[in-house]
């Protein structure tokens, strides 16, 4: 099986191109040293992220405080508090998975249109790219907050095949979160897992996608 026959490539951005975990950990960190809680390891924060970044606050704070009862009111305040702080360290550690970068460049050549589908919020994905230096080989992206839905809606898929005038079929979503599957079916769309990634330390071909890769750059072999 290959998927040389598609036209748009949606990738996931967290866990699927980039590991921002080490600057979201500094992140949640931050925030609870606000509340004068103990910092979590990497480990620890690494089965929050997939749902967006208030969801991430959320189960980091519950757990801190041992799933002790958080009014709205600090929840708010929490997020406001992250949110400061991940802008002061958007891209101080994240960095691209092996493979990508050349992966990237080998889709860009191919001819395919590449966008990126992700549950981070909108302003946050426009430095890591510029940082990285691969805006260029996207034609568009978006975050959490963009649409009324996000993952693992499919609604986000379905504005992006319309964005970039193809169809569902001519498409395929590459995530390494059940969210991006499942997104994925929702949508009647193909996808790629990758197994690398985040995904609540589940492992995603549970989640059954079309098919699996261990490494970025295995997408060379199917496209």
């Amino acid at each position: 099986m290959n998927f040389k026959d598609k036209e748009l490539i949606l990738f996931d951005f967290d866990g699927t191109l980039i590991n921002s975990i080490p600057d979201l950990t500094l992140a949640i960190n931050k925030m609870l040293c606000f509340y004068h809680l103990a910092p979590l390891t990497v480990k620890e924060v690494t089965p929050f992220i997939g749902n967006g970044a208030k969801p991430l606050v959320k189960r980091a704070l519950e757990f801190s405080m041992q799933n002790k009862s958080i009014s709205k009111s600090i929840l708010e305040e929490a997020f406001d508090t992250y949110f400061s702080a991940y802008s002061a360290v958007t891209c101080k550690e994240t960095y691209m998975y092996p493979g990508v970068l050349e992966t990237l460049n080998y889709l860009d050549k191919k001819g395919y249109k590449m966008v990126i589908c992700t549950n981070k919020p909108y302003r946050f994905i426009e430095p890591i790219l510029d940082k990285l230096a691969i805006k260029h080989l996207f034609q568009c992206w978006i975050g959490e907050d963009s649409l009324s839905q996000k993952k693992p809606d499919a609604a986000p898929l379905y504005y992006l095949v319309k964005t970039m005038h193809t169809v569902v079929e001519k498409s395929i979503m590459i995530g390494d979160s059940k969210n991006d599957i499942l997104a994925a079916q929702n949508a009647g769309m193909e996808s790629i897992g990758v197994s690398y990634g985040y995904n609540y330390n589940e492992n995603i071909s549970d989640y059954n996608p079309t098919r699996v890769v261990n490494n970025f750059a295995n997408l060379k072999n199917l496209f």
